[in-house]
């Protein structure tokens, strides 16, 4: 037994001298409060930045990263080693920088904002590289979807019995029922190589991608849609070819059926690279400038108002604080942004819909029975400088929240003599929500050459999970999951 033992304590040993990973906290040291997106180096230009809640994991091969400098927006920077940061029981307390502030920046006349907002954009093509770039990514999307509202209904059906067309609604009330009471959500992690050209030309490399959801309540919008019609399916005769008409439309003179024909690519553990690379470059445009782009449209003296609001420390050094709200109704967001004092480079933006303002709108209820209203937009854009004094984007987030309901009617009259006919109608109201992030792990320049040479695969699959495995991405450079994500799992 005794030799059980030391063996096992010899192998956790040698195993701990190879491979070591450190999960820690970072808090304020007056209010305890976590510390988000906070910079954590691990070498010159290695690390990663601290999750939402102020978690952050490092992997150290060989036991060779004896320390990490953490680095935040309104903290001064702390070193620490990894010794300590065990010592501290996982919690490292980060002081905030007024008072080091208040010290060196006295002065009775406030900075112009307007003035330095205008040597922002002049140092614009100083501080940024948006063409040619490299970058490793880890990205992670998370989905919500509350159903306020779910009715579906066979109303009437020529060649059906009574007794059928009760257990048919009876089915659908319960599927109905379901998917209200769950808890609708999904997570999904991709690391890979993004090969930039240019704000309109891109190439995507995936290394591992993985999906986190709960099979037997994965009630995407397209998968209600599959359940609800499946059952449809089941009172029509799908050797048949049927007219659809939804409302005052007749949608198809000739529509064949088969349950095939509603299994689309979104249940195939698959992704088309195509479409992620357009996802992918979409997001990175927020932090590029250009002509008409997210950061053009913000720093807009005609339409957004500046005003100076302090200043504080970043990476130690002087950062102002600015904040923008609207001058014109076109105008949707306000927040802050952070811009460094020696380069007038915005090394932070946190942005919101400004009060009454929303994004997409269509409300067409009373003639179509369809709304939507994309009533919330926040996000937050961090950037690091490289060794050529470049900025680029090191953690890039967003959140979309949208209303939507549709109250349709849909006809199904087959293409024949005896024209027998299935009214069908659904209704659906509630709440949907996307948050996407998206880490740089790395920037490096790139050619031409190189950019031709690179091949993209047209399709990438996915590994599907149903609780949280940490160990798919040990030893990666990510963002540590939430408590929400680590908890997960499907229910019994």
């Amino acid at each position: 037994m005794k030799k059980i033992y030391f063996f096992l304590i010899a192998i956790t040993w040698h195993f701990s001298c190879f491979s070591q990973h450190i999960t820690a906290q970072l808090i304020d040291k007056n209010n305890g409060r976590s510390i988000p997106y906070a910079s954590i180096k691990t070498g010159v230009y290695k690390g990663v930045i601290s999750n939402e809640e102020g978690y952050f994991t490092i992997y150290s091969e060989n036991n060779n990263i004896k320390s990490v400098t953490i680095s935040c927006l309104g903290y001064l920077n702390k070193t620490i080693s990894i010794d300590d940061i065990i010592a501290f029981n996982y919690i490292i307390k980060l002081e905030e920088a007024v008072h080091k502030l208040n010290a060196v920046y006295l002065s009775n006349k406030p900075p112009n904002a307007d003035s330095i907002i205008a040597k922002v954009k002049a140092h614009t093509p100083i501080n940024y590289k948006s063409e040619l770039n490299h970058y490793a990514i880890f990205r992670r999307t998370t989905d919500y979807i509350d159903f306020k509202s779910l009715e579906f209904e066979i109303e009437k059906a020529s060649h059906i019995k009574k007794h059928q067309l009760e257990a048919a609604n009876k089915s659908l009330n319960a599927l109905s029922n379901k998917i209200k009471n769950s808890d609708i959500k999904e997570f999904a992690d991709l690391k890979g190589e993004l090969y930039v050209l240019d704000k309109d030309s891109s190439k995507l490399e995936v290394e591992k991608a993985t999906k986190l959801l709960d099979h037997k309540n994965d009630f995407s919008m397209e998968e209600v849609q599959d359940k609800a019609q499946n059952l449809v399916l089941e009172y029509l005769d799908t050797t048949k070819t049927y007219k659809l008409k939804t409302g005052l439309f007749k949608i198809e003179d000739s529509l064949a059926l088969n349950k095939g024909d509603f299994k689309d690519e979104h249940n195939k553990n698959e992704y088309k690279t195509a479409s992620l690379n357009k996802k992918l470059r979409s997001f990175l445009k927020r932090a590029q400038y250009y002509d008409n782009s997210f950061l053009f449209k913000l720093l807009d003296f005609e339409y957004y108002n500046f005003k100076y609001q302090n200043m504080t420390y970043d990476n130690n050094e002087l950062t102002y604080i600015i904040h923008f709200t609207p001058k014109k109704s076109k105008a949707k967001y306000t927040g802050k942004i952070y811009v460094n004092q020696n380069t007038y480079a915005i090394t932070r933006l946190d942005y919101a819909f400004y009060k009454n303002r929303h994004g997409d709108k269509l409300n067409l209820k009373f003639l179509l029975g369809i709304k939507f209203n994309e009533n919330m937009s926040e996000g937050t854009l961090l950037f690091k400088k490289d060794s050529n004094n470049m900025y680029h984007p090191k953690y890039l987030k967003r959140t979309n929240g949208s209303y939507f309901y549709v109250n349709r009617d849909v006809k199904f009259i087959e293409n024949t003599h005896a024209k027998k006919k299935v009214n069908f109608s659904f209704k659906l109201e509630g709440d949907a929500r996307n948050k996407e992030e998206l880490l740089f792990i790395s920037s490096n320049e790139l050619t031409l050459d190189d950019f031709n040479s690179i091949k993209q695969d047209s399709i990438v699959t996915f590994s599907v999970l149903s609780t949280f495995d940490k160990t798919l991405w040990e030893k990666e450079e990510t963002l540590e999951p939430s408590t929400e994500m680590k908890t997960f799992s499907t229910t019994d």
